[in-house]
């Protein structure tokens, strides 16, 4: 294939996000009477996490994943891992060159190493397969193929994130708030300067205020250490519960039921194949999962408009997280998954090579969003962070796929 047509397969799957995302973004905007506001779009999440993100896991794993894959698999975590240490050093190298405000340092850093390994890779990786010419096999074999990785990248993915990431963004909100009460407390309060009483308890006690001012500024000093300097144990039951949280999520809990009816054969046979008893009950899970990729798509078009209407993050810092996110990490990623390769340590499928340097090249994930929100620290800046950052990833995401389909050709 020449260079054309390898773009124009690329390309394809990332045209069909951006045409579903506008249908996002007007049916967010007025034209459309705010019919998808924020609201309702947490509302939507809600069911395609708890229905039909679950049952498109389901059906696909069932269907298509079995327990020697499973084991051939197990450097997957490893890459995932990897991605968010790898993109962590990069967002801490700009932190501390750039030196941006307090409030969006956990921001950088997360956006850096945290990337979307759910929702793009449902969409694009799956649809290169239905390209013709396409060089990972047939089409149906190809899609299911790719929708077990890519579903096996999103509940890994969903680990690491609701771990670091989350705990990353909860230390960045402590040491926000902490910053803030401390600076409140030393503001001087120049109406009281002004007071007669104060001014002659001033000539009498030259040290009276200042010494006021002081144990204010001390209670301030003990209130943060209180928030911030937690007790080991007490932070390892937050991790804790929050790895339980996640591991019985809905997603998850699809992901290991996937796993055992595609390992264990008698169970994929009561559900899987022309024969099966039970074929109903999966040709009703498909059907319900059907509706997962369109719903997520549209969802992000409408997340995304929030970020049209702030410009409160310097060019500079979405000029380096965008180096970092979408250049440099993947120009990373595909030396160690190639290196990966080369020692053996990886299936011979080139599509699971692809999976693999493709989880580099994402943008931030959306959970950043939710995370922001939940400890209230950096909701506005991010959205513009998201806006850039999916706004360069058409074209990264494009170039980064033409390249590995011509590698893997």
């Amino acid at each position: 294939m020449g260079f054309w047509e390898l773009l124009e397969v690329a390309s394809a799957p990332v045209i069909q996000v951006l045409l579903i995302s506008a249908v996002g973004v007007f049916m967010a905007t007025d034209s459309c009477n705010n019919l998808l506001s924020a609201d309702f779009r947490k509302s939507l999440n809600k069911v395609v996490f708890i229905a039909f993100t679950p049952s498109l896991i389901f059906a696909s794993f069932a269907k298509s994943v079995s327990l020697d894959e499973m084991i051939l698999w197990w450097f997957m975590p490893i890459n995932i891992g990897l991605t968010f240490l790898i993109g962590g050093i990069l967002g801490w190298i700009i932190v501390k060159v750039l030196k941006p405000n307090l409030k969006v340092q956990g921001l950088i850093i997360a956006s850096c190493s945290t990337g979307n390994m759910g929702n793009l890779p449902i969409v694009i990786i799956p649809a290169i397969c239905d390209e013709k010419g396409g060089p990972f096999g047939e089409p149906d074999d190809c899609r299911n193929r790719a929708l077990s990785y890519s579903f096996c990248s999103l509940a890994l993915g969903g680990v690491f994130i609701w771990t670091y990431t989350y705990q990353l963004m909860r230390n960045t909100s402590l040491r926000y708030k902490a910053f803030e009460a401390a600076e409140i407390l030393k503001i001087p309060n120049k109406g009281l300067d002004d007071d007669v009483e104060t001014g002659f308890l001033k000539q009498n006690d030259g040290y009276a205020g200042d010494t006021e001012n002081q144990i204010m500024v001390d209670q301030g000093a003990s209130i943060v250490s209180m928030n911030s300097e937690k007790s080991f144990c007490h932070r390892m039951m937050e991790t804790v519960g929050q790895i339980l949280t996640e591991v019985m999520s809905p997603p998850t809990i699809a992901t290991f039921l996937g796993f055992l009816f595609g390992g264990v054969e008698w169970l994929r046979n009561l559900i899987i194949g022309r024969e099966a008893p039970l074929r109903v009950i999966q040709d009703s899970i498909q059907l319900l999962g059907d509706g997962t990729i369109p719903c997520i798509t549209v969802l992000l078009g409408g997340n995304l408009t929030q970020g049209m209407q702030s410009s409160s993050i310097q060019p500079l810092v979405l000029i380096c997280i965008i180096i970092a996110r979408l250049v440099l990490l993947p120009a990373i990623g595909f030396c160690v998954v190639r290196g990966a390769a080369k020692f053996g340590l990886l299936p011979l499928d080139p599509l699971f090579q692809y999976v693999l340097v493709m989880q580099y090249a994402l943008p931030p994930a959306m959970n950043i969003s939710t995370m922001a929100q939940l400890f209230d620290v950096g909701t506005e800046e991010f959205s513009v962070i998201l806006l850039w950052t999916y706004g360069a990833a058409t074209v990264a995401l494009t170039l980064w796929s033409t390249y590995l389909i011509w590698i893997f050709s």
